[in-house]
């Protein structure tokens, strides 16, 4: 866990405005307020003149200790809780899910038939809301979600992702065959779009399996200011996986620093909340698919490496993507790894048969 020194300019300025109602003009020599006080989730210091020039107290920018791995956003506490993968439903009819915007990051990959199946990693935050509906997993769904040292949730799956899961002893949570009392179904919605669980319910059947709840969770780079990156303005993006009635789209928000997400035209939305989905880091990443039965089921290489294309700040960046030693997919650009601004990110993975120029233009 890295320690955080600063924050996109948007929440200073909510926190600094904060301090002023509820701390201004506190005296004393560059201390803390008070020991454990707090704005949101930030503990606040003060930047403290001297009472005998008779100036008033200068507000410092705030600080935190911690920062979430996985978003960079400030936190009270080192946070080692251990991650969450849930395959989450991204058909038509299992549109809007619920959940979404708690998750820390989300992964769309192709299924099969060109739907896309999206992967949710909950680590930061403690929501208890529904999250769904779930469906089944596949072995390259498995390698993302292992890539975060994830407790694995799902309802179903291939055969070659069953022989994975309990050959190689993963640590996973499935409707049918193992914690069907820690799932379930929404009657308002129909089979087999609604089933559902939420965090509390994962955890404690993590715990009553067995699984650590605490594990080593990989730390990306941030930005400790935000500063656009050099790259061509890209402030309205389309993306396109594989079906041409299928696109989503995304739109840049200068003032929040923000990509809110839509499909077909029409703003994707967080059920329980009716929340739009919004990031602050967007990746498009080619990857080699291959078809391998009648179904249509698919191999995804997450190995290799190849072009990639990261959005943020309304910029985007050219760039490449591979594995680093933590089995980890970092963002690289001539050598390094490129820093996410602080915040939510979206991970689209597309085929290689393709040029990324193919599947996604930016404006």
């Amino acid at each position: 866990m890295r320690n955080l020194t600063a924050v996109r300019p948007a929440l200073l300025l909510t926190l600094w405005m904060t301090l002023l109602v509820t701390a201004c003009s506190q005296g004393g020599n560059n201390g803390p307020i008070a020991e454990g006080a707090t704005a949101g989730n930030l503990t606040e210091d003060t930047v403290e003149t001297a009472d005998t020039e008779g100036r008033d107290a200068a507000p410092a920018e705030p600080s935190a200790a911690y920062a979430s791995p996985l978003t960079g956003l400030p936190l009270q506490a080192e946070s080692t809780v251990r991650p969450v993968a849930v395959m989450i439903n991204n058909f038509g009819p299992a549109r809007p899910q619920s959940g979404l915007p708690q998750a820390d990051m989300v992964w769309e990959v192709l299924a099969e038939g060109g739907i896309t199946r999206l992967v949710a990693i909950f680590q930061s935050d403690a929501f208890t809301g529904p999250i769904g509906p779930i469906r089944s997993i596949r072995p390259y769904l498995i390698d993302i979600a292992e890539s975060f040292g994830s407790i694995i949730a799902h309802a179903g799956g291939s055969q070659d992702a069953y022989a994975i899961l309990q050959r190689r002893d993963k640590p996973y949570l499935d409707e049918i065959t193992n914690a069907s009392g820690f799932f379930y179904r929404d009657k308002s919605r129909k089979a087999p779009h609604n089933l559902y669980s939420s965090l509390d319910k994962l955890r404690e059947a993590a715990d009553k399996k067995g699984y650590d709840a605490t594990a080593s969770v990989p730390v990306f780079r941030f930005m400790e200011t935000a500063a656009p990156p050099a790259g061509a303005d890209a402030t309205a993006i389309e993306l396109q996986f594989m079906l041409k009635n299928y696109k989503v789209s995304y739109a840049y928000d200068a003032a929040t620093q923000l990509y809110s997400r839509s499909v077909n035209g029409k703003p994707h939305t967080d059920r329980t909340s009716g929340e739009q989905l919004k990031a602050a880091n967007l990746v498009v990443l080619s990857a080699a698919h291959k078809v391998l039965d009648d179904e249509g089921r698919l191999e995804v290489d997450l190995q290799s490496g190849g072009p990639a294309i990261l959005f943020q700040l309304g910029k985007a960046v050219e760039a490449t993507w591979e594995r680093g030693g933590d089995g980890v997919i970092r963002i690289m650009k001539d050598g390094s790894e490129l820093p996410f601004v602080p915040g939510k990110t979206y991970y689209h993975v597309v085929p290689n048969d393709t040029p990324l120029a193919g599947h996604v233009t930016y404006q």
